[in-house]
């Protein structure tokens, strides 16, 4: 698999089932043809959230092991910017966005060869540093101007989802700084250049013992919603199709759920 991060970088579900050859989400795994008899073949190019990065990593994997002549090749970012690349005409196979918002431009255009299907979910959560110098113990903590917050900008989902659970809880954050993605917050974190940030509850998970995580009480009531669609301009629709499918197949639900996604 290769993986590269670009410089810049919905229908319900019952729908979606109806699409041709897919399971839908929940299916049971398929048993894969024998080597010999494969058919599937090429590259795979996805776009898809950062917040995705580590599981679609996982799965491309074992993908790649169950159809060795498939090589996916996947680029992760802020949702936003990743469907103005495919608006504009990026070649892609699959995209994947962090909510149904940034998922519109695409279908919008015209540009999806069928209806998104929404797969998963993901809540913010609230990390510091291991050392929290700043002291931080809620997130009303990060009212205070006297710590340095790091948030999502709110053109990509994780901004927008900020945005609303800040509203939420009446509190007024001037950040230090906007990201263009939840990877880049984790990291600001990670590398103790801001006292607090918000990011997913699977990227905390990602973080590990690099970042303190501090739960939301009211985070549930802000749910991202993860849908995926196969692209009309594909140059390799079967292996395409066959990786979504295997993305919402039992085994990849699974590897979903273990890094903290939720169902819709």
């Amino acid at each position: 698999m290769r993986t590269r991060r670009p410089a810049v970088l919905v229908a319900t579900v019952a729908a979606a089932l109806m699409l041709t050859g897919c399971s839908g989400v929940g299916g049971a795994d398929v048993p894969s043809p024998s080597r010999s008899q494969d058919a599937l073949k090429g590259t795979v190019t996805v776009l898809a959230a950062a917040s995705l990065a580590q599981v679609y990593g996982q799965l491309a994997t074992e993908f790649e092991k169950l159809h060795p002549k498939v090589t996916i090749t996947q680029s992760f970012g802020g949702s936003s910017a990743l469907a103005t690349q495919i608006v504009q005409g990026a070649p892609a196979d699959l995209f994947a966005t962090a909510n149904e918002v940034t998922m519109k431009p695409v279908t919008d255009a015209g540009l999806t060869d069928q209806t998104p299907i929404v797969y998963a979910t993901n809540v913010l959560t609230l990390i510091v540093p291991p050392s929290n110098p700043a002291k931080v113990t809620t997130v009303g903590d990060l009212a205070n101007p006297a710590v340095k917050v790091a948030l999502c900008d709110k053109a990509v989902p994780c901004g927008s989802a900020a945005v609303t659970l800040l509203a939420a809880e009446h509190l007024r954050v001037t950040p230090v700084t906007l990201e263009q993605d939840v990877t880049a917050v984790l990291t600001k974190v990670e590398l103790d250049e801001v006292d607090a940030g918000l990011v997913y509850v699977t990227d905390a998970t990602t973080a590990g013992n690099k970042v303190t995580q501090i739960a939301i009480p009211d985070a549930a009531n802000v749910i991202n919603r993860y849908p995926i669609a196969l692209l009309k301009n594909s140059s390799n629709k079967a292996a395409a199709r066959a990786f979504e499918q295997f993305i919402l197949s039992t085994t990849g639900l699974a590897a979903l759920k273990r890094a903290g996604f939720g169902t819709p």
